[in-house]
């Protein structure tokens, strides 16, 4: 596991998710966020750390055997925290682990240098192919030991039909 490779996964600043930001008329928020972040509850939270730290290049921040935070050091905003799904700090009735119905999506600059890294060299498998998708990203997406869809993804130009659709915001 020690020569195992490491991932050189990174933020970009090229997404598509601002350009499909439509103009809204909303109430001024009355909470002011100070942080903001998920939580994935899991069957296996050193399996979970292991998978995150190791491929996708968080570090841990916090580490208890049940709850663990995890930060990318390149992009501090980014952060995410695995929790014991049967912990006693869970509500009773909403201990489960994820069984699906969740995927994280990682922008990348590269997404064909994340795919020789992470399925090439580190062997993980992925459950859907690297491919380029008309709506405009070239993507895979990788099944973390927690049940979540990881869809490693680099922006790329639309196809016509969905350029339009677009805001450009």
């Amino acid at each position: 596991m020690a020569n195992e490779p490491t991932t050189t996964i990174s933020p970009t600043t090229t997404t598509p998710t601002a350009a499909l930001s439509r103009t809204t008329t909303t109430a001024p928020p009355r909470t002011r966020l100070s942080g903001f972040y998920p939580v994935l509850a899991t069957r296996d939270v050193a399996a979970s750390r292991d998978f995150y730290t190791r491929h996708l290049g968080f570090d841990v921040t916090f580490e208890a055997d049940w709850y663990v935070s995890l930060r990318r050091p390149d992009a501090p905003q980014y952060e995410l925290a695995l929790l014991d799904h049967a912990h006693p700090s869970v509500p009773a009735g909403h201990r489960a682990a994820l069984q699906g119905g969740l995927l994280l999506n990682f922008e990348v600059d590269d997404v064909d240098a994340e795919h020789q890294c992470l399925v090439t060299e580190a062997g993980l498998t992925e459950v859907l192919p690297l491919r380029t998708e008309e709506f405009g990203q070239r993507h895979f997406i990788l099944a973390a030991p927690d049940g979540v869809l990881i869809d490693v993804i680099t922006v790329v130009p639309p196809g016509e039909e969905y350029a339009a659709r677009y805001t450009g915001a």
